[in-house]
């Protein structure tokens, strides 16, 4: 938008620079015709002449038309006073050719500063008012007021106009910067969110299998000697855990599903996936819906967050709670879905810290904010009932959109 106007702005300026061009020569040519029909052979007409042709060759050889003049340069003023000198000896020979002041009151004006040009133009109009009063062979009241009058309104005019033109390049300088800051601001939270979703997404996909790989390997380590077809069960399953969180790195690398849904199978198979993959001998997830068949139809946006709460939900269960089974139990609603993640495990006091030892988190306190935080981006909510000894239940609601289909 800036550069738009800057261009305009340009183009307006040497459009008036190329329309006082043409009047200055159109005045030029007219006062010379004037004077060549009126005064034919007279001893100063080749002097006339040559100053005419001097006249015209350094208007054509001064600033381009549109050229701003708010820095000038001293070529710049040299060249605006020798056509002052020219045209001032030229009106001195033939009065006629008072009215080439007129541009010349424009040229001073963007060239000069701005007291410079108002001197140049009460000179300018000094000489318009004596040559019409020599013209006219006597003295006329509107010949000595008009041309004072006239530049008087072109100069505040002009002034009007330049200051006008200063205030909106201000203007658009502060938008520009404007435009930039919030540019850079967006590009910093844009940043900022990536971080984390990344970090949602590491804690709730690698770390947790992770975790589970660990404590599988352990349990295999425990019964390599005594039971070896045990201990290989438990490998073969952290072989597994290492090649879907290889599935699930390589998709939120590029913010895609989770892999569990992009199965195809809607949410409800994505969390028994999940609980098959979550149960073993120490616990038991089962997992309940009533949704009536709708699931499927709700957005991938939504049981995208739903499933990864249910996996870090499941992790805090399998690492913290000292649970034996742990049910999943979602619930579609006529405005809102609700995962309910319960356990009977040793439970803890929710007015506890967020991340002291006894929550779920276990102390690290990361798990709870992230599931926060996706709720918060869905308009949801995150409630927690429990009490110590005697389990815990985890509540995820999401309002559906209205587009949702019933």
């Amino acid at each position: 938008m800036g550069n738009r106007s800057y261009e305009a702005g340009t183009v307006d300026a040497r459009w008036l620079g190329v329309v006082m061009h043409a009047a200055f020569f159109l005045l030029l040519g007219g006062a010379l015709a004037r004077f060549l029909l009126r005064h034919p052979g007279e001893p100063r007409t080749p002097w006339i002449i040559a100053l005419c042709v001097v006249l015209a060759v350094l208007h054509l050889l001064g600033p381009r038309a549109g050229d701003s003049g708010t820095r000038p340069t001293g070529r710049h003023t040299a060249w605006l006073a020798l056509v002052v000198v020219v045209w001032m000896v030229l009106v001195v020979l033939a009065p006629s050719f008072a009215w080439c002041a007129v541009p010349l009151f424009y040229t001073g004006l963007r060239t000069l500063p701005p007291r410079a040009a108002l001197v140049l133009v009460a000179v300018l109009t000094v000489f318009v008012v004596a040559a019409q009063v020599q013209l006219a062979g006597r003295f006329d009241p509107n010949l000595v007021l008009a041309p004072p009058a006239v530049a008087a309104l072109a100069t505040a005019v002009f002034l009007q106009m330049e200051r006008h033109t200063a205030r909106q390049r201000v203007l658009i300088d502060d938008l520009i910067r404007t435009r930039a800051e919030l540019a850079a601001a967006e590009r910093r939270e844009g940043t900022l969110a990536e971080r984390q979703r990344l970090s949602m997404e590491i804690h709730d996909t690698l770390a947790q299998g992770l975790s589970s790989q660990q404590m599988l390997l352990q349990a295999a380590d425990r019964v390599w000697e005594t039971e070896p077809g045990k201990a290989r069960a438990h490998v073969r399953t952290a072989a597994s855990v290492a090649e879907h969180n290889l599935a699930e790195a390589r998709r939120f690398v590029h913010d895609l599903a989770p892999a569990d849904l992009a199965r195809g199978g809607g949410l409800d198979e994505a969390l028994r996936a999940l609980a098959a993959r979550e149960s073993g001998a120490r616990l038991t997830v089962r997992v309940h819906t009533d949704d009536d068949g709708r699931l499927p139809q709700l957005p991938e946006r939504i049981q995208s967050a739903l499933l990864r709460i249910a996996q870090g939900a499941l992790a805090n269960v399998r690492e913290h709670a000292g649970a034996r089974t742990a049910a999943l139990t979602l619930t579609l609603l006529d405005d809102e879905v609700v995962l309910d993640v319960s356990d009977d495990g040793h439970g803890f006091d929710p007015a506890a810290p967020t991340g002291a030892p006894d929550t779920p988190d276990g102390g690290r306190g990361h798990g709870l904010p992230a599931m926060h935080a996706r709720l918060r981006a869905l308009g949801g909510t995150l409630t927690i009932e429990s009490t110590p000894g005697e389990g815990t239940v985890l509540s995820a609601a999401v309002p559906l959109p209205l587009e949702t289909p019933r």
